[in-house]
């Protein structure tokens, strides 16, 4: 038998490529090499599936900072707003939640996988799971079809790549992609972890002291050997047995990944502002007037509802102060360090989990050889990617997401003109 349009891998591009390929006329054929489609999808956004983000374009493709601005021509295309009506049209209610994430109302991925899902079976698209593919087959310079790995080949016009990268390898994303895009003569961009919990051998992570405190409010910022500071994010994070985890570590990730680089293998400085609305002055005057008021409490006393009880003991241990005196004992030196300690925490951090822990993959196909409205490769007419094979990545948020899909309408769009043509 042969199709139109062959997309590869049932996640979210897939999916959607899937739906833009069929409405746009072609015959279509999804293959999955699991048992299930959209297996990522439904555990994104912590099992409530975070289905794009609200923010306006410019602000989007900040949040994006792997490649952003190569999706200008793909979301001028298909962007939030038309994920947003796309899903609602599917009868999913949205809401709005902090920093512009978009959530189905029912609070369930499952809503949003089987609705997409229910929408690729109405539109006739062929479906087979546990099929996993051999090889795109490329003859005459072009694609003409694909092998699944029992030997059997299926003939295509168009075959649209999205198994995803090399991030949460039980969903199906072990990298299979790339090897099919080499062959094509496509350079693949050094893959990386991001979005993933950073590590580090500091003592008191070694000695697990701090393992599981969270910080609310706090921001965390990754610094360059020349002492530059690099990115800064705000809000929650946690230590771990290893580490740091948690929004903002996982957004510095693909900096420090960078920094480690361009350090030949060092680690890269990290500091974490435990108080990011006042200054150096102001933390230094607020907790002296606290020690003050409690003038024959010991300061590790006085200061409790100021700083996190279980960081004090090391604060004050870093800058020198006992934490047993009371006021009238003192240093002022060790004060003022104890309040530089407050705005810029250091810790040292030496790597990430792997990228198979990672929530993203960074890196992938290169970007100058694909073109970014069809998303058909440059270099094999009929050969098209979408999805995180891209060397795309952004923060967690619904940015990866809208990425996804955004590439996969557009692959499945103009794989069916194409293919029809």
């Amino acid at each position: 038998m042969s199709y139109d349009v062959i997309v590869i891998g049932a996640g979210s591009s897939g999916l959607m490529a899937s739906v833009s390929a069929a409405e746009h006329g072609a015959k279509v054929l999804l293959l999955d090499k699991g048992d299930k489609l959209g297996r990522k999808l439904g555990i994104s956004g912590g099992g409530r599936c975070n289905v794009t983000n609200a923010k306006e374009m410019d602000e989007l493709i900040k949040n994006i900072p792997g490649n952003g601005k190569y999706l200008y021509s793909a979301l001028s295309s298909f962007g939030n707003k038309d994920i947003i009506a796309f899903f609602e049209n599917l009868g999913i209610r949205l809401k709005e939640e902090d920093n512009g994430r978009m959530f189905p109302v029912s609070d369930k991925a499952k809503t949003v996988v089987d609705a997409l899902v229910g929408k690729v079976r109405s539109l006739g698209v062929d479906i087979r799971v546990n099929s996993p593919v051999d090889r795109v087959i490329y003859e005459e310079g072009r694609t003409s079809g694909i092998r699944l790995k029992s030997g059997e080949v299926i003939r295509g016009g168009a075959i649209i790549v999205a198994v995803g990268g090399k991030s949460v390898p039980h969903t199906g994303s072990t990298g299979d992609g790339y090897a099919w895009a080499e062959e094509a003569g496509h350079s693949i961009v050094e893959l990386f972890p991001t979005e993933v919990p950073l590590t580090s051998k500091e003592p008191f992570i070694r000695s697990k002291e701090l393992q599981g405190l969270s910080l609310r409010g706090v921001s965390l910022s990754v610094w360059n050997a020349k002492g530059k500071k690099v990115i800064e994010h705000e809000g929650d994070m946690i230590f771990t047995h290893f580490g740091i985890s948690g929004p903002i570590a996982l957004r510095c990730s693909q900096f420090v990944v960078k920094g480690i680089k361009q350090n030949g293998g060092a680690p890269v400085l990290t500091t974490i502002d435990l108080l990011p609305g006042l200054s150096v002055d102001e933390v230094y005057k607020e907790s002296l007037a606290l020690c003050k008021n409690e003038s024959r409490k010991s300061v590790k006393n006085a200061i409790k509802g100021f700083l996190q009880e279980r960081l004090i003991p090391l604060l004050l241990a870093k800058a020198g102060v006992q934490e047993d005196i009371t006021y009238d004992n003192i240093p002022k030196q060790g004060w003022m360090e104890l309040a530089k300690l407050v705005k810029a925490f250091p810790v040292m951090v030496d790597g990430t989990l792997s990228i198979e822990e990672a929530f993203v993959t960074g890196g992938g196909v290169n970007l100058k050889e694909v073109d970014p409205k069809s998303m058909q490769s440059k270099l094999m007419p009929g050969l098209y990617f979408c999805g995180e094979i891209l060397d795309i990545h952004g923060y967690t948020g619904g940015y990866n997401i809208t990425a996804a899909f955004t590439t996969g309408y557009n692959a499945g769009r103009h794989a069916a003109q194409n293919s029809r043509e």
